[in-house]
């Protein structure tokens, strides 16, 4: 059975799987891993525009042989950013599969091999439980793109005037001249007359 409660101020424990609780068949929870860590993270990290607007939602399958533990579900999450381009918020929702092998890490000090890159679903676990909130939390970091954009086509704003351009036009003179070219442009000019 799943470890998990509530904390003294009412937060919630992880969710921890019990090692000796699961067996060879498989079961399946879902839950609702809360979205403050993972904020918090996002803001150290690489994909600041990022926030997470509610609980992460996950279910998960998982089961075991021998002292490998294989866990795989699926995470959904609303996130809200401000686009790039046009730096309007938008919410989305961001999706992901995953699974991951989870072998001892006794087992694994003592065999000497380091993981490779290609076992990027490769974990470890130490003790007699698996606290599944840091999967989840890399998870969603992982299904994040580099770039918070609110649509792929998003014209962003008119770099003279600021306006949003998928709004419409800005009304901007198409013929922008940069100060820094007015002296090949006299040039030019001298050239053809």
């Amino acid at each position: 059975m799943p470890a998990s409660g509530l904390d003294p101020s009412g937060a919630p424990f992880p969710l921890k799987l019990r090692i000796e609780d699961i067996t060879a068949e498989a079961k399946q929870l879902t839950f609702a891993e809360p979205e403050t860590e993972v904020n918090r993270l996002l803001q150290q990290g690489p994909v600041r525009e990022f926030r997470v607007a509610a609980p992460i939602s996950v279910t998960v399958a998982y089961y075991r042989a021998g002292t490998d533990v294989f866990v795989g579900g699926r995470i959904l999450a609303e996130t809200r950013a401000a686009c790039a381009r046009c730096v309007e918020e938008f919410a989305t929702t961001r999706g992901r599969d995953f699974r991951y092998l989870l072998t001892p890490r006794v087992m694994r000090l003592h065999d000497g091999k380091e993981p490779r890159a290609e076992d990027v679903d490769l974990s470890s676990y130490d003790g007699d439980e698996i606290d599944l909130s840091p999967l989840i939390r890399e998870q969603l970091i992982l299904a994040l793109p580099s770039r918070a954009l609110c649509d792929e086509n998003c014209r962003g704003l008119c770099p003279h005037c600021g306006q949003n351009l998928n709004l419409g036009e800005c009304g901007c003179r198409a013929e922008i001249r940069d100060p820094r070219l007015a002296a090949l442009k006299t040039i030019a000019a001298r050239r053809l007359s």
